[in-house]
């Protein structure tokens, strides 16, 4: 099992630079914390994607992030230096969904061998703090060898670097899972879990849970397309921004924060991407802009408000309706839409309007989506009430709401449709 003898890491006598930050779990009259070079350290991070502005996330008052895989690792690393901020490195582990094969011994042997080179590479860097094994690996698999994997992959990973932490994130908190993890991959310092709606209920889940060692949250966020209530025609209704903005203080205040169990988190997605979506999750747009939830973690990172706020979005309607209304319209006809927002800041307000056709995407765990093709010209001006033509091609669409301040800020939301034959 996952004891506390366990999660201390161990130290020996192999004289490394002092720059070497060695990383232990120590539980504290707080609970369990990461210690870096016998400090306390909350960790207060993201996870960085595409876009993600690392020179932000330092303003912004975070003190860490995590990867996915080792690319670019150097560089990012060496960025992270600079910044103050620490690293938990990501190694990426083949997933079973993608047709890795964990009864394959040879696959499972040629993948230990490229993570060891890449644990040789970077275990020295100051900015490293932990190793975080795969991702999700729990999601859509079968076969209970990937855990044996994941135990080989930390053991080797302890051997050859004694001074960082080695954790694996899973999807959600079955017991099911936990107990495998806890069964067949005992090396592992610590358990990380990824909940977005279902964070709200994790003070009751670890009340419950049989598990009582420590826990990082290393992704939660914006409610997932998966939680959400969806259209006649199957499209997920996704939140505006100043809706999922507070929904990230509310989860994080409530459901993060003092547990003696979790030692912190990170929040998803610093960076953006196109999931269902190219709004759903990340909390900078296409354009390096901002979005509210980044001013919520401002003022969560470091007990105060940024000097300058993003547009709230009050209200939002097509043609008087909203989302889940099921929105039917004629090929062909003009309809309006108008949004209703507020600048605290009292900053001039721009709007840009845009309709894209429904995602076809079925893909799950955040594997890469292509973006919806944006269909031009629908719009008879770019203000808070617009008319726009529907398309003449029957199916299902979005209409999104862009609302920009000039200082880097941008609301947004959308709302299903679907064109009628």
């Amino acid at each position: 099992m996952i004891l506390i003898s366990l999660l201390i890491s161990c130290t020996d006598n192999t004289k490394e630079k002092p720059s070497v930050i060695t990383s232990e779990v120590r539980f504290t009259d707080n609970g369990y914390r990461i210690f870096l070079n016998g400090e306390a350290f909350y960790v207060k991070g993201a996870g960085v994607g595409g876009g993600g502005n690392l020179e932000s996330l330092a303003e912004h008052g975070a003190n860490s992030f995590r990867t996915w895989s080792t690319d670019n690792a150097k560089t990012i690393l060496d960025k992270a230096e600079k910044l103050n901020l620490k690293v938990m490195m990501g190694v990426w582990v083949g997933l079973e969904r993608h047709g890795f094969d964990y009864n394959n011994d040879e696959a499972v042997k040629q993948q230990l061998e490229r993570i060891r080179k890449d644990v040789q590479t970077f275990k020295n860097h100051p900015a490293l703090i932990a190793w975080v094994i795969g991702n999700e690996l729990n999601l859509s698999s079968k076969n209970p060898k990937v855990w044996d994997a994941v135990n080989d992959i930390s053991k080797m990973i302890h051997e050859i670097d004694s001074h960082h932490l080695t954790t694996t994130p899973l999807a959600g908190m079955d017991k099911k899972d936990v107990d495998l993890i806890v069964e067949r991959a005992p090396d592992l310092d610590f358990l990380s879990i990824q909940l977005y709606a279902g964070i709200e209920a994790l003070p009751e889940i670890l009340e419950k849970a049989d598990y009582k060692a420590p826990i990082l949250v290393t992704e939660w966020g914006a409610t997932g397309y998966w939680e959400v209530p969806k259209t006649d025609w199957g499209a997920p209704i996704e939140n505006n921004s100043s809706v999922k903005a507070d929904l990230y203080k509310n989860r994080y205040e409530n459901s993060i924060l003092n547990h003696k169990q979790v030692m912190g988190s990170h929040v998803f997605l610093w960076g953006q991407k196109q999931e269902r979506t190219p709004t759903w999750f990340g909390m900078f747009m296409p354009d390096g802009n901002e979005t509210e939830s980044i001013d919520v973690m401002h003022y969560l990172w470091k007990g105060e408000w940024p000097k300058n706020r993003t547009p709230r979005l009050m209200d939002f309607t097509l043609d008087d309706k909203r989302s889940i209304d099921n929105i039917n319209l004629e090929k062909g006809k003009t309809y309006y839409a108008k949004v209703d927002a507020k600048d605290t800041d009292g900053d001039e307000l721009t709007y840009r309007w845009e309709i894209m056709r429904e995602s076809q995407s079925q893909k799950s765990g955040g594997d890469r989506e292509k973006v919806p093709e944006i269909v031009d010209g629908a719009f008879s001006t770019q203000s808070d009430v617009t008319t726009f033509k529907t398309p003449s091609e029957s199916g299902a669409y979005r209409v999104f709401i862009y609302i920009e301040d000039g200082h880097q800020h941008t609301a947004h939301a959308n709302i299903p449709f679907f064109v009628e034959q």
